[in-house]
């Protein structure tokens, strides 16, 4: 687990500044504290910081071939490394480290592009071969690890594990974004492929990108897809046999380390499941990490503690405190862009408390989109009945008129949320879902910008991410399609994100075996009775558990990794809140009509209305202006 940073001449040979590349790779030291390591010859130059988890004698990088003639610097993990290096082995490589880094500049010179198919685990690199004057880049799967790009104002392109690491170029365009703003305020994050800055990008998960010197940037290419097919007819006790013994080979991959090792234990199905087959598999206690909350309504550490105690682990807890929000300008400074999941604190403190006890922490995110986990699936589902009751045609008129008519009622239980229902009912299954998992929806959204910011942004609405992924899914099954698109959009720009950036700043290797990527495609051809049966979530999943965990774990309702936003933004953030979303940071920003700010937080405040996730919202993009933790505002002209 490390931070890779670098540039390469899109036109020539000229000798990059040693002062600068040091510069962009130790801004994000804390990826990677152990070892710094360079490599620079005309045209390119490639920087590496390592968090050694694997060979710790050897694997240093940039890493070679044989000849010195293919280099590489390497984020993440390849786990079905010492599978590949005796098939490589096989046709002439020689090998001089132990190392999954080094399977990489093999795996190049044996397959060309075609290399990433081959790969199992998280991962994102940038690879250059002289002979071939060709440099590389790839990105894992499932997005698990960032890679950041751009082409700067000197012609030169840049590239890094996090934003920062161009930020720290001066040909940088830091000019933000406006269509990048307009999906941050409707997801709480900007969606791949988009940063918010004009010249910096994302590579999109499974995608590769390959430069060659003298041609201009192409568009990325992608090597991997999951097809939702549904088609497998296994019965429920074959397909239990065959996840345990899927989950079992992910897990025993993901605990090859040489530095200590565990697992977070939230005390939901998850990250238990992950803890008791690490447990299955260890012969001695596996070290797990708890965060406990002071307050009750969000305290699940006495789950946690029933598994912990079920497997004998050794069990680390640290309570966080229900005013835990003096990160919240730390936060906008980990994460380089805007970015609104409240549940990056807690985040941060778990894997705070994980860095004191080991190297690598194993989680159970990506379980509840490949399983069918979230209740909004369920939700979905039953609204989609009702739209496939009456043609569009009919439902938009009708229902958008009592959308716009019927009162809000954000006090209610999302099913007695008749005005939600009515909306969400008047859009077809893209748009409906969309509006679903929007936090300032549509019309909010349309409210809070300015005039001046509506015209730059023109026509463009965030809702064409999830189109543009429909549009790939090749499904049209109500729970494949929601669930493609949150393996596309959420678990990319929201989950992976969140769990990257506060590991990171840790120096801490997070690794996820539901997200192993053949687990993934085989549930995708699971029929869906067997996700969701009746209102029950993870179906399988659970029972393919209930011989290891307590029914009390498996089947009490879910209550997700939260902080209290409402109670803060009416009392021991009021103060704060009220004076950052109404001060010059966002008034001289010029994107936001200020009396919607002002109403926004008077109906909060008031008890008339719950926007605290807007509210949240709008303080970390006001804290993304402000600059974070060094105070230096961001020009969002």
């Amino acid at each position: 687990m490390c931070g890779i940073a670098g540039l390469f001449d899109l036109e020539g040979r000229r000798d990059f500044s040693r002062e600068l590349v040091t510069r962009m790779s130790d801004v994000q030291y804390h990826r990677g504290p152990d070892e710094g390591g360079y490599h620079f010859e005309p045209g390119v130059a490639l920087a590496h910081r390592r968090l050694s988890i694997i060979d710790l004698a050897t694997g240093q990088q940039p890493l070679f071939n044989e000849d010195h003639s293919v280099c590489v610097v390497f984020n993440g993990e390849i786990y079905n490394y010492q599978s590949l290096v005796p098939e490589l082995e096989a046709l002439g490589h020689v090998f001089r480290t132990h190392s999954d880094t080094e399977v990489i500049v093999h795996a190049w010179e044996a397959w060309g592009e075609a290399c990433v198919e081959r790969f199992r685990g998280m991962f994102a690199f940038a690879l250059w071969d002289r002979n071939r004057e060709t440099f590389f880049l790839a990105r894992d799967r499932l997005g698990v690890k960032p890679l950041f790009y751009g082409v700067m104002g000197d012609g030169s392109f840049a590239f890094g594990s996090e934003l920062k690491v161009l930020m720290a170029h001066p040909g940088l365009d830091r000019r933000v974004d406006p269509q990048a703003v307009e999906e941050y305020f409707a997801l709480g994050y900007v969606a791949e492929p988009r940063t918010i800055y004009r010249g910096a990008a994302k590579l999109d998960p499974g995608h590769t990108l390959t430069l060659r010197r003298g041609q201009p940037v192409p568009a990325s290419r992608p090597y991997w897809d999951v097809r939702f097919t549904l088609d497998n007819p296994i019965r429920l006790d074959d397909a239990v046999a065959e996840l345990n013994e899927r989950l079992h080979e992910s897990i025993r991959l993901r605990m090859i380390s040489e530095v200590p090792l565990g697992a977070f234990l939230s005390g939901g199905v998850d990250s238990s499941a992950v803890v008791a087959t690490m447990a299955d598999l260890s012969s001695g206690p596996v070290n797990t990490c708890s965060i406990a909350f002071d307050d009750p309504a969000f305290n699940e550490s006495e789950f946690a503690k029933m598994v912990a105690d079920r497997y004998h682990t050794n069990h680390h807890v640290e309570t966080v405190q229900s005013d835990d929000f003096d990160l919240i300008d730390r936060l906008s400074s980990l994460y380089d862009e805007p970015y609104a999941d409240s549940s990056a604190i807690p985040t941060y403190r778990v894997c705070e408390l994980a860095r004191k006890h080991v190297t690598v922490a194993l989680s159970g995110d990506g379980g509840d989109e490949s399983f069918g986990g979230y209740r909004r699936y369920r939700l979905h589902l039953m609204e989609q009945r009702m739209r496939d009751a009456m043609p569009l045609g009919l439902r938009r008129p009708l229902f958008g008129a009592l959308g716009q008519l019927y009162p809000k009622a954000d006090w209610a239980p999302r099913m007695f949320r008749a005005k939600t229902t009515f909306q969400a009912l008047a859009r077809d299954a893209v748009e409906a879902y969309f509006h679903s998992v929007s936090i300032l929806r549509d019309d909010m959204r349309s409210q809070v910008f300015s005039d001046r910011f509506r015209r730059e942004l023109g026509d463009y609405n965030a809702r064409e991410v999830f189109r543009r992924h429909a549009g790939n899914a090749q499904t049209d099954d109500p729970l494949a399609l929601i669930q493609y698109l949150d393996l596309k959009t959420y678990l990319v720009g929201d989950i992976n994100t969140k769990v990257d950036r506060a590991s990171m700043a840790h120096s801490l290797e997070v690794r996820e075996p539901l997200m192993d990527h053949p687990l993934v495609e085989w549930l995708a051809t699971l029929p869906n009775d067997l996700k969701i049966r009746g209102q029950e979530g993870k179906f399988l999943f659970k029972k393919a558990l209930e011989p290891a965990l307590p029914g009390d774990v498996l089947y009490r309702p879910k209550m997700g990794f939260a902080v209290p936003l409402a109670r803060w933004f009416r009392g021991p953030l009021r103060d704060r809140v009220r004076e950052r979303l109404t001060g010059e940071v966002m008034a001289d920003a010029g994107m936001f009509d200020m009396a919607q700010l002002r109403r926004l937080v008077d109906d909060h405040q008031s008890g008339r209305r719950d926007y605290s996730a807007p509210l949240w919202t709008l303080m970390m993009f006001e804290s993304f202006l402000r600059g974070g933790e060094g105070g230096k505002r961001v020009d969002a002209a």
